[in-house]
């Protein structure tokens, strides 16, 4: 008896405190709405210039300049570069030099700050973890995914490991089992997938290939059209 007065005690206090029967049974995560919204950006483009670019800029090879907007088939542009660093005897630490030098898109590092205090954000990346922590630093540490290098003792990049094959769309389709709602933006044709999978998905000031090629999605060309879509209805 004294057992099950206690108990009824605690049940009552329970009710108090939380407002709701102690006993109370949630529904099904599937059938929960106003899920967490999380924002999936692109790095090179939409936060910062293109790596490559200042690197062929600054080693004066020109070939370097070549992109995902020239080339969409990242492993193909890859297995170029690589080709090109090692006829001209580019190595890591002077790629990171370069690096060092850069600076945020102007408006980035606000927008980013801005967007990170009304909701969730993931940056999704084909660049290297060895190229990002400077870049990282400016932009306040927000959370990257990203691929590796390989480097050879003396500085060589011989080759690249992918966190994931497709790996952009892959996280967007893995954070949306988890039943947040994914928004995504980029600027190039690798990010094409990631848009495309995402609960809502926008250009950032895209090539003019990408806009004919996909009339349907949204271009947003600067920051403030950027931060509405993203912050917007999910409808």
């Amino acid at each position: 008896m004294r057992t099950n007065i206690i108990t009824a005690q605690i049940n009552r206090s329970l009710s108090i405190s939380t407002g709701r029967p102690p006993s109370i049974e949630f529904p099904p995560c599937s059938v929960i709405r106003n899920a967490m919204r999380v924002v999936c950006l692109d790095l090179e483009g939409v936060l910062v210039p293109e790596i490559w670019i200042n690197v062929a800029r600054v080693t004066e090879v020109a070939e370097l300049t070549l992109t995902t907007r020239d080339i969409p088939d990242y492993h193909e542009l890859m297995q170029t570069r690589l080709t090109i660093l090692d006829k001209h005897g580019i190595t890591l630490p002077m790629i990171t030099s370069v690096i060092a030098s850069i600076k945020p898109l102007e408006g980035a590092t606000c927008f980013l700050a801005s967007l990170r205090e009304r909701t969730q954000v993931i940056i999704l990346s084909d660049t290297f973890e060895e190229f990002a922590q400077p870049l990282m630093r400016q932009l306040d540490w927000p959370t990257l995914f990203c691929n590796s290098l390989i480097v050879n003792g003396d500085g060589k990049i011989t080759g690249y490991q992918l966190r994931q094959e497709n790996g952009k769309r892959e996280a967007v389709r893995a954070l949306s089992t988890m039943n947040l709602t994914v928004f995504a933006a980029g600027d190039s044709w690798n990010d094409l997938t990631m848009i495309q999978e995402a609960r809502k998905g926008a250009f950032f000031c895209p090539p003019a290939s990408m806009v004919e090629a996909y009339p349907e999605i949204p271009v947003c060309n600067n920051y403030a059209e950027l931060s509405a879509f993203l912050l917007g209805s999910e409808a």
